[in-house]
């Protein structure tokens, strides 16, 4: 059975993160720039919470506030639902779907060993699902 080990070891181990004295502008222009929804919110090798484009909607733009005088601290998502490198994935899509959450980082006893999304884990299962198919016509068509 795949675990989230296993999609991680098909992603990038970069992990860009944050502290939680940056600014919203700087957030957003971070997350630009890499082309990712969402960032860790680490203080002193901690993870205290994350930021992600939803935050940006509900805590910033509807709330008026300027990006470039908010700080993370007042926004960002937190405490964040986490996971560990060796939950079976259908309990990780379980997880995100439950709780609505596109962004779950993945930590171990060394701490943030990663981020994983809801794209990846729908990445990684049909892919799974491609190479059983594959798998099963070779065996239906060699025992013809």
């Amino acid at each position: 059975m795949a675990t989230v080990k296993d999609v991680l070891a098909r992603k990038s181990r970069e992990i860009v993160s944050l502290p939680p004295t940056a600014t919203v502008l700087e957030a957003a222009n971070l997350m630009n720039e890499r082309g990712i929804g969402g960032v860790p919110v680490i203080d002193q090798d901690r993870m205290v919470g994350i930021f992600t484009e939803r935050d940006i909607l509900r805590r910033v733009v509807s709330a008026a506030r300027d990006p470039a005088a908010t700080r993370l601290a007042e926004v960002m998502t937190s405490p964040v639902v986490t996971a560990k490198p060796d939950m079976p994935l259908d309990q990780c899509a379980a997880l995100l779907t439950n709780r609505r959450i596109r962004h779950l980082p993945i930590g171990d006893e060394r701490g943030l060993a990663g981020l994983i999304t809801i794209g990846d884990v729908l990445a990684f299962q049909v892919d799974d699902q491609q190479t059983t198919i594959e798998h099963l016509q070779h065996f239906i068509y060699d025992n013809r």
